[in-house]
Parts: C-alpha cells; sequence; structure tokens
C-alpha cells in the first residue's frame, strides 16, 4: 500500500514538472499575480479574465524572465482572456477534458509567484452546458472540491497528462468551476481571430410560452418564445417577423426557450440566411432571416 501510494506520489510530481512550462504568471491587477496557461508558442496566453484589470500586463515565464504583454481580446462572460506576450518559443500546452468523470483526481495549478504551485482535489460534479450570469455559453459544467489558492485563477486544472479547462473564481460564487477545454478553444480562437466572441443578434424581445395541445403535438414541443417587441431596422424587422409571432424554430433546430436560442445565435451563424418557423395567427410559417452580430 505505502509504495503503491509512493509510486502515484512521484507519477504525479513527474507530471507536474513535464507540464510546468506551460503556466506563467500573470501580472494584471496590482497587488497579486495571477496564473495563465500558454496556448501557443509565439507568446499567445490564456488566463482568467477577472484577473486582467488592466491594460499593462506582464508575464512571469518559466524561467524566471518576465515580459511585457498585450490584450488580444477579452470576452467577461466565459471569464476568459487572451493575451500576447513579447516573447516567442514557449511551450504550448496539450488540452483535453473529454474523458472526465465524477470521483477522478485532479491537480489545480499556478503560477502566482516564481515557482509552480499545485493542489490535490477530485471532480465533484460533470454536467452538462450553462450558461454563465453574464450570458456566456460554457460547453460542460465542470466542478471540483479543489481549494482555489490565491493566485490560482486563471491556472490550469491537470487530468492525467493533458489540461482539462482554466479554473475561475468568478463564475459561480461558492464553487470551484473549471472552463473546460471545449470552451477554451472556442473562446480562444474567437478572440484571436476577431479580437471579441462573436454573438448573434435579432433584434427581439421574447418570453417563453406555452403552446396550445393540438399545435405541440404536432410540431413535437410544449413550450416556444413569443415575440413581445421587435426593434426597428433589426434582423427581426427586415425578415419580416412581428410582435405576437410565436417563434418555434430557427436554423432547423427547436426554440423552446431563450436558451435554445442563445445557443443557435452562436459566432458560425452570424451574417447567415437561415429559416425561422413562426406560429401567427394559428398559422405556422417560414421565414429567412439574417443573424445580425451584437455589438
Amino acid at each position: 500500500m505505502a509504495q503503491s501510494f509512493q509510486s502515484l506520489s512521484e507519477q504525479m510530481a513527474d507530471t507536474v514538472e513535464s507540464v510546468a512550462p506551460s503556466i506563467v504568471r500573470v501580472g494584471g491587477r496590482r497587488r497579486m499575480g495571477a496564473s495563465g496557461v500558454v496556448w501557443a508558442a509565439d507568446g499567445v496566453v490564456v488566463t482568467a479574465n477577472h484577473v486582467v484589470r488592466r491594460d499593462e500586463v506582464s508575464i512571469g515565464l518559466p524561467n524566471g524572465e518576465k515580459v511585457s504583454a498585450s490584450i488580444i481580446g477579452r470576452d467577461p462572460t466565459t471569464d476568459l482572456a487572451v493575451l500576447r506576450a513579447d516573447t516567442s518559443g514557449l511551450t504550448a500546452a496539450t488540452w483535453d477534458d473529454a474523458h472526465l468523470r465524477v470521483g477522478q483526481l485532479v491537480l489545480a495549478l499556478a503560477r502566482p509567484g516564481r515557482g509552480v504551485q499545485a493542489t490535490l482535489g477530485v471532480v465533484s460534479a460533470v454536467g452538462e452546458s450553462w450558461r454563465t450570469g453574464a450570458g456566456g455559453e460554457i460547453d460542460r459544467y465542470l466542478q471540483t472540491d479543489v481549494l482555489m489558492y490565491p493566485g490560482f485563477s486563471g491556472g490550469p486544472l491537470l487530468a492525467g497528462e493533458a489540461f482539462a479547462g482554466i479554473n475561475s473564481s468568478a463564475l459561480l460564487r461558492g464553487a470551484s468551476v473549471t472552463i473546460p477545454a471545449t470552451t477554451v478553444r472556442r473562446v480562444v480562437e474567437s478572440l484571436v481571430s476577431h479580437g471579441r466572441v462573436r454573438r448573434g443578434y435579432l433584434g427581439i424581445s421574447s418570453q417563453m410560452v406555452r403552446l396550445p395541445a393540438e399545435l405541440a403535438e404536432s410540431i413535437g414541443q410544449e413550450t416556444a418564445l413569443l415575440l413581445v417587441n421587435v426593434e426597428p431596422e433589426s434582423p427581426a424587422a427586415a425578415a419580416g417577423l412581428l410582435m405576437g409571432d410565436t417563434l418555434v424554430a430557427l436554423d432547423g433546430q427547436p426554440v423552446r426557450d431563450v436558451d435554445d436560442l442563445m445557443a443557435l445565435l452562436g459566432g458560425d451563424r452570424v451574417g447567415r440566411k437561415v429559416p425561422a418557423q413562426i406560429v401567427r395567427g394559428g398559422e405556422r410559417r417560414d421565414l429567412n432571416v439574417t443573424i445580425g452580430e451584437r455589438v
């Protein structure tokens, strides 16, 4: 038993040592350093947005060197920010959150100072996609029982030999949640390409309503969105949508509630003309709407 424990301990220490070159210190606030992860060897670093509180940012490299960095973009809704450090030849991290299970041992890593720090815990919950209080879409719910020491925000969650995501203490009060690698990849790629996360826009206000029983049975869903306002000159208005219409589907996908609609207004649909199915005066109609971009 003691030998097995010692073997596991040594393996974990070796793994931390092997991934340490991909973890940096982020100086984005006055008093306390935070952590970040090398996304690309040419100096691209991902961290938590809430730890970057000023425009002048410094990066503490694994070799002890300190370099300046600029902000490529930030997404407060998912608490992610992307920086470009004034350096190159860094060691990019390996990411994978596909095989996480409840009860799995994980390590939260950080570099709030010069050296790497670690804390051990287990995955306490894995769930479906969820929306943050600021409206950001997180691809899966990932909660651990790791203790988030000061400076750990923006650092990675290590599962095996890959980073499963970025730890954040700002998304949910009272819970240690990790922004999964799938979300990190999507947001970082958007910020690097566009400087922002592109989000679709229709120009409507809506509320969920229950459909009449006969209509619900015919289309296979019980609820939809009643349009209570359509902004003038908006994409919805240009498509012919009217206040009082009920939106039941967009781009071939059911719209049962606001979360369904927000999920369908992702950046990949911005600028695209997609079919919208509505109910007007008790009759189903099909329209085409070009998704705008929220600014």
